[in-house]
């Protein structure tokens, strides 16, 4: 009776260390809008979840018309970006063929703005690694 207790007090036990464990939490963020109220709540968002979770790994991807946000020109949240770059946790990256089509030049890019090849498959890999995935528009 004894050695049936322990069994089943440790098979308890262990199923409640494996339920305990906190799952990662990874999000990307879809962004292809030029409008400002979008990209602002982008930074809000990541300024939020980077604060009460700062293991969580957030990366924006950029295409579309949304490429306003990380040129040095046109930036309306340069400072907010900067300050989010800081963070090794957090990622900004902008789609190459937007960039092409918008006819951007890396050197226009704010500091720290990486590129990749094609946007939409960037998320798509994403979402296959198991991050989760929030499309910023209203």
């Amino acid at each position: 009776m004894k050695r049936y207790l322990l069994l089943l007090f440790l098979t308890m036990y262990f199923s409640l260390c494996l339920f305990a464990q906190i799952k990662p939490y990874n999000v990307v963020f879809d962004l292809t809008s030029e409008d400002t109220s979008d990209q602002k709540s982008v930074i809000r968002w990541l300024k939020a979840i980077s604060t009460d979770r700062p293991d969580a790994k957030l990366e924006v991807v950029l295409y579309g018309k949304s490429l306003g946000m990380i040129t040095k020109e046109k930036s309306a949240v340069s400072k907010d970006i900067e300050q989010l770059l800081v963070n090794k946790n957090i990622s900004f990256k902008v789609c190459a063929m937007a960039m092409k089509r918008h006819n951007i030049e890396m050197s226009q890019l704010l500091p720290g703005i990486e590129t990749v090849q094609d946007g939409i498959y960037e998320i798509i890999t994403k979402q296959g690694e198991g991050w989760g995935y929030i499309k910023a528009a209203r």
